[in-house]
């Protein structure tokens, strides 16, 4: 589905990506983890058109990206949960899920309700304001408002960061429903081992912006992944 290849990308002179590669496939999950500030959002952000690339190829299903603008990667099937959840606050809860309409043609723009069977508590909050909510109630909604695009890959950055456990787990049983039941790839950015390692099928290691460790969810045990994790 998206394949990222010897990608490098620069802020100025500062280079945050060095020769990264991976594949994210469908029907699949594939975690991205590393110590904060080795480029796992800079990675993030030049497959969602956030940042220009220096040099190397972003690919979804078969189609160069390139140049191509956010808004036009989403059209393409992306959907992304940014660090920070980055609702609008001053919006309804309604308002902001009808914010992911953008991308849509005008005969699908509905709310799938998948997404209240996922997160119940944003059906109650409806006529709530984005920014009344909880943290990790934002969080749903941000995962929400990415689904309204109804995504063929979803990009999520860190969504367990400062979020209560119970309501992680709930992220979890989402992400996991998400990719046995529609088949979407799901890459997912994360700092918590112990989520990744419940719920990815392939993961990769970031340090100093290049991977330097990829395998099956497991070999997060090795003591080579744990070199590269621990602070």
């Amino acid at each position: 589905m998206l394949t990222v290849e010897n990608v490098n990308l620069h802020y100025g002179a500062a280079q945050a990506l060095r020769g990264v590669s991976l594949a994210a496939e469908m029907g699949k999950i594939t975690c991205v983890l590393g110590r904060n500030g080795v480029g796992k959002s800079s990675l993030l952000r030049a497959i969602t058109g956030q940042h220009p690339l220096s040099s190397g190829s972003v690919t979804f299903k078969g189609v160069s990206l390139g140049g191509m603008p956010p808004y036009n990667r989403a059209r393409q099937g992306i959907g992304y949960v940014p660090q920070g959840r980055e609702i609008f606050p001053l919006l309804t809860v309604r308002e902001n899920l009808e914010s992911g309409f953008a991308p849509l043609k005008r005969a699908e723009r509905t709310i799938p309700g998948d997404i209240f069977t996922l997160f119940p508590v944003l059906q109650s909050m409806l006529s709530r304001r984005g920014g009344d909510l909880s943290g990790g109630q934002q969080q749903q909604l941000a995962i929400g408002r990415a689904l309204v695009t109804r995504p063929k890959i979803l990009v999520l950055d860190e969504p367990t960061e400062g979020i209560q456990p119970s309501i992680i787990k709930d992220i979890g049983r989402a992400i996991r429903y998400l990719r046995d039941s529609t088949g979407m790839a799901i890459l997912l950015v994360e700092q918590y081992l112990d989520f990744c390692r419940e719920l990815a099928d392939h993961v990769y290691i970031m340090d100093r912006g290049e991977i330097v460790h990829q395998g099956l969810a497991e070999t997060l045990d090795t003591p080579e992944a744990r070199r590269h994790l621990t602070v």
